[in-house]
């Protein structure tokens, strides 16, 4: 009974060490989580059940090694990251401050990819490569960039700042500051410079269902024309 109850008070001294450090060295990631999830109920919850964090978590230490060039340690863990929480984040990328990865499962980000601060991206995002190119292959997002669910961002480009890439759009060139692009490829509609709401997926303009309802209005105001005479 004694030495079960000091494993279970060594466990729990543990968890609470943990806790803290991630939350000391973590803060950003764990408030931005809180602030864009409704689900999130509070802190402990997200350090210990969030996928999304924990892969930043690990990202950040394989980044480290990385650096230090310990690549082949870097990269196993890295690996390890992705058997537990389903997120691929290459060790050598580069990530900013406050990333929040909703669900996650299926996130691929690339060795050369740099993702900006306070960015979101949502499950089966890749931020990915187009070749066998070598250099700086993969995007650059900017600062509170969302890309979202399905989204495949290819190539060495940008994404500038405050702009969102819609659910499953497929984005080949370079795209400004405040903008929203959908589509496959994408397609680029221009924003009024307000930073977008990264929770916000249904009020997201379409510049081809723009054109295809005016078409539509163009051919039924033909066909009154037609039935008139």
């Amino acid at each position: 009974m004694m030495l079960f109850l000091k494993i279970f008070i060594g466990l729990l001294i543990f968890t609470l060490a943990f806790i803290a450090v991630i939350y000391a060295f973590f803060r950003d990631e764990i408030v931005s989580t809180r602030e864009r999830d409704p689900a999130a109920k509070n802190d402990i919850e997200i350090i210990l059940l969030y996928s999304g964090l924990h892969a930043v978590v690990s990202h950040r230490v394989a980044h480290r090694l990385w650096l230090m060039k310990l690549k082949l340690i870097a990269r196993l863990l890295s690996q390890i990251s992705r058997f537990f929480t389903g997120i691929e984040i290459h060790p050598g990328a580069r990530i900013g401050r406050g990333l929040f990865i909703d669900h996650g499962m299926g996130v691929v980000i690339g060795e050369t990819a740099i993702v900006g601060d306070n960015c979101t991206l949502f499950q089966g995002v890749t931020l990915g490569g187009t070749g066998k190119e070598t250099g700086k292959r993969h995007p650059t997002l900017g600062h509170n960039v969302v890309v979202g669910a399905g989204a495949k961002v290819l190539g060495n480009i940008t994404i500038g700042d405050n702009s969102y890439v819609g659910a499953n759009a497929v984005i080949l060139k370079p795209v400004p500051a405040n903008a929203t692009v959908v589509g496959v490829p994408g397609h680029i509609t221009k924003k009024d410079g307000h930073k977008i709401d990264p929770m916000d997926h249904v009020h997201i303009s379409d510049p081809v269902m723009v054109h295809m309802k005016d078409l539509l209005k163009r051919i039924k105001c033909l066909e009154d024309q037609t039935k008139d005479k």
